[in-house]
């Protein structure tokens, strides 16, 4: 009950008090009399210059009321101060605002929960009046530290706790309302702030239920659930919070997301920071994607001496951030992106090696369970890198895959980007390995308009170095990505195993009129694509995947690239492959042997039904028929198998079960094509990828090192030049002497030099000039170079032979021409 005070008294105050006082009831049950209320609304209405004292007054007697525990005239002075504040909206109403605030900070102030949520609900209704001028010198910095800690109220009663954290996430999204729309009055964006309100919400969220089902664009609760549910109002806080974010100040709302998820250890396992993440790219202008992922890529870098699964953790938020962004607006972030992943890659690989290194001799658990997580982290930069590429534009990636490619790095020859020096052969490796599998990721699902977009020559070199590897799996990843690049029209599933197929027009494979770029791309590089396809029949630990992707590159090749000249070549090839496994020059497996005649099978089956020659397709099945009949393991579907009966040679067989030119070149022939460079065989181009890829060479080049000896002793070396004379040149130089065979010989040259491709002609011209200087140096030992003096002596080496000095001056030339 309040105190009444004498009429006398009461007349000589002033009048705003009296009209104050006469809206209290003497019980304050019977609430706000409003018959009063409205009296002193019209009186603060008709005369605003009053309302500070009026607010001031009623903050006078609401403090009295709250330290003398009158919560019922507090409810009655709190709903005056809202009916004020909404009636008033004159420039004169500061002040009076400024006394709302001072009470609704008492009320917030006390321990009882009631008044906490009564004055919470005062100041919403406040936050959503739109002030006809903004107040530039007024501060929140109370208000946001009050309702962030009545977030984390920890009260005793389950129903009590709930109702003041919902009550601060009410304040909080209040304040954020309040502050955010007015330019001029940024507070609320500073540092300070959100490292106490960003965390408030999370705490909150983090106690919903199904976490999967609140990732999506923001969703529109009912009221019920709004206020029932802190979690659920708090992510609605939060996503109006981001929604709001702009260009400067969008860093500030997300950094306290990182520190809250550190202190909390929810990076392993990262359910609730996928969610966040995903609610923060969902919720925040599309421009600015780019500021969230720059973010998530410095944290990785803050935390990169963390455990692998915290790593890991952070790279698949990564991952489905970038999922999102890839849809919109990335900006310049693409390269920053593939750099720093690449960079933790190689870092992952550093900590499994020293640690191996570290464990030599002693396998403990621990040791291997690290490198399994380490694992763990390199899979998911590499999922990261791949989604990421496989969602840009076409121009986009293609330039992500020719910085990936390099990346790569190759044996003998100095690391672009990635310091892999220190990680020796084994990681260089597994650098090599994981970034081929991120480059096969990326190309997956492109789709050039001509092959020449697609495998440009500053990619298609680098890109075709790893498959002349003594590494299986390199070799297979390299396969694999020019399947990616080469299959415009998705045939390779079609096409996937090794097999002679019985009807290739049941595949239905979809191909379009080859191009004048494809055929001119043909032209420049189809030699290089022959050579490493030839090259990679060669390898002694080829598996059935090998020859599986070998296949899938020949048939691929045809379909999308093949005229009527790479149809001869590829025919050309084919036959130089089925001579890999008869002559064995290479020493291969049996095993090897086989699967390549297997390989030339399956692929002269599938050639000869594409372009449709009937004789050509008689002469495939005829040879095929046999094989399974007589040597069935020169088919894939008895090589491959697990359990397979290999022959102890191959010298004895018939050419019923050969491949023959002559009979290819008769059946072509006839329907149209020129056959004339069948009769050349394939030799492949000896290239510096040999050196770089730690291949053995291909041909064993000649050396001839002349050494200048000074000296008198020659008489022991004397014999020698008894043998070294104009006939025995003429010999070594001219075998035959025919003139009939010259002439032969002459218009085959001539014919060879006018229809055969520049690339065939330079490497046989190469691999023949090898082959004299070798025969004439183990003939004549010696070299056509004049000595610098008659009593010198050289030293003659010719491959692998080293051969004595001999006296130059006693080296006899009688009537020697050179031609």
């Amino acid at each position: 009950m309040m105190p009444r005070v004498c009429c006398c008294c009461a007349a000589l105050r002033p009048r705003y008090k009296r009209l104050v006082d006469n809206i209290f009831p003497e019980d304050p049950k019977d609430g706000l009399v409003k018959a009063d209320m409205e009296k002193l609304t019209f009186y603060a209405v008709s005369a605003p210059e009053k309302l500070d004292r009026i607010g001031a007054y009623l903050a006078e007697r609401l403090s009295r009321d709250v330290v003398r525990h009158r919560y019922g005239y507090v409810l009655i002075a709190m709903e005056a101060l809202d009916q004020l504040l909404m009636a008033c909206h004159s420039q004169s109403i500061k002040p009076f605002v400024e006394s709302f605030l001072h009470m609704v900070a008492k009320l917030l102030e006390s321990g009882e929960p009631k008044l906490q949520v009564l004055g919470t609900n005062s100041f919403v209704k406040f936050a959503n009046i739109e002030e006809d001028t903004p107040s530039y010198h007024r501060r929140y910095d109370f208000f946001v530290s009050r309702f962030s800690a009545m977030c984390h109220s920890c009260d005793h009663d389950p129903e009590t706790q709930t109702e003041i954290r919902i009550a601060g996430i009410r304040g909080i999204q209040g304040v954020v309302r309040k502050t955010v729309n007015d330019e001029l009055r940024a507070t609320i964006w500073e540092p300070q702030h959100m490292d106490k309100i960003v965390p408030s919400l999370l705490f909150n969220m983090q106690k919903i239920d199904d976490i999967d089902s609140r990732v999506g664009p923001p969703s529109s609760p009912t009221g019920g659930e709004k206020e029932e549910n802190p979690a659920v109002l708090a992510e609605n806080c939060f996503r109006e919070l981001l929604g709001r974010a702009t260009y400067g100040n969008m860093n500030n709302a997300v950094r306290p997301v990182f520190a809250h998820l550190d202190h909390h250890r929810l990076w392993d396992p990262n359910e609730f920071a996928v969610s966040c993440f995903k609610i923060i790219m969902y919720s925040i202008q599309a421009q600015y994607s780019h500021h969230v992922i720059q973010e998530i890529l410095g944290h990785l870098d803050v935390r990169k001496r963390d455990s692998p699964r915290v790593r890991a953790g952070i790279i698949q938020v990564l991952l489905e951030a970038v999922a999102i962004a890839a849809k919109g607006s990335i900006g310049p972030t693409v390269l920053e992106v593939f750099n720093t992943l690449l960079k933790h890659l190689r870092i992952s690989v550093d900590f499994e090696l020293g640690d191996r290194r570290s464990s030599a001799g002693s396998a403990t658990f621990s040791t291997s369970s690290k490198e399994s997580d380490e694992r763990i982290v390199q899979n998911a930069i590499i999922q990261t890198i791949g989604f990421f590429g496989s969602n840009l534009p076409d121009y986009q990636r293609s330039e992500i895959m020719m910085f990936i490619m390099g990346k790569v790095p190759v044996f003998g020859a100095a690391s672009q980007s990635l310091d892999t020096n220190h990680l020796g052969d084994l990681g260089t490796r597994r650098i090599q390995i994981m970034l081929l599998r991120s480059l096969l990721m990326v190309t997956s699902g492109y789709k050039a308009t001509t092959i020449t977009n697609a495998l440009p020559p500053p990619f298609l070199d680098p890109l075709l170095s790893p498959s002349l590897m003594e590494d299986s799996e390199l070799r297979q990843l390299v396969l694999e990505i020019l399947h990616n690049l080469i299959d415009r029209h998705d045939n390779r599933a079609k096409l996937r195993g090794i097999r002679i197929i019985p009807d290739v027009s049941d595949l239905k494979i979809k191909r379009d009129k080859i191009s004048r770029q494809d055929v001119s791309f043909m032209k420049k590089h189809g030699q290089q694509l022959y050579r490493h396809i030839y090259l990679g029949c060669k390898e002694e630990d080829n598996v059935q995947k090998n020859f599986e992707l070998l296949f899938t590159s020949l048939a691929l090749t045809t379909i999308e690239l093949a005229n009527e000249e790479v149809v001869i070549d590829l025919i050309r090839l084919a036959i130089a492959l089925q001579d890999i496994a008869i002559i064995n020059e290479d020493n291969l497996p049996m095993f090897n042997r086989c699967g390549v005649m297997a390989l030339v099978a399956a692929y002269l089956n599938f050639l000869s039904q594409m372009i449709a020659v009937p004789a050509f397709c008689q002469h495939v099945t005829k040879v095929i028929e046999t094989r399974s009949l007589e040597a069935s393991y020169f088919l894939p579907e008895t090589i491959f198998k697990d359990k397979c009966n290999l022959p102890k040679s191959l010298e004895k067989h018939e050419k019923d079960l050969f491949f023959l030119t002559n009979k290819i070149a008769e059946s072509l022939g006839g329907s149209g094509y020129s056959v004339e460079r069948l009769s050349v065989p394939y030799v492949p181009q000896v290239t510096d990828e040999d050196r770089l890829s730690r291949r053995k060479s291909i041909v064993d080049t000649v050396s001839i090192q002349v050494d200048i000896l000074p000296g008198n002793n020659t008489e022991d070396k004397i014999d020698n030049t008894e043998e070294i004379t104009f006939e025995a040149l003429k010999k070594a130089i001219d075998n035959n002497g025919l003139e009939e065979q010259e002439k032969e010989k002459r218009r085959l040259v001539i014919e060879k030099f006018q229809k055969a491709p520049f690339e065939e002609i330079a490497a046989q011209c190469e691999t023949k000039a090898n082959l004299l200087h070798d025969r004439l140096a183990q003939i004549l030992e010696l070299t056509i170079r004049p000595p610098p003096s008659p009593s010198g002596t050289m030293t003659i080496t010719a491959g692998h032979a080293h051969y004595q000095s001999v006296p130059v001056y006693e080296m006899k030339f009688p009537d020697l021409c050179v031609y």
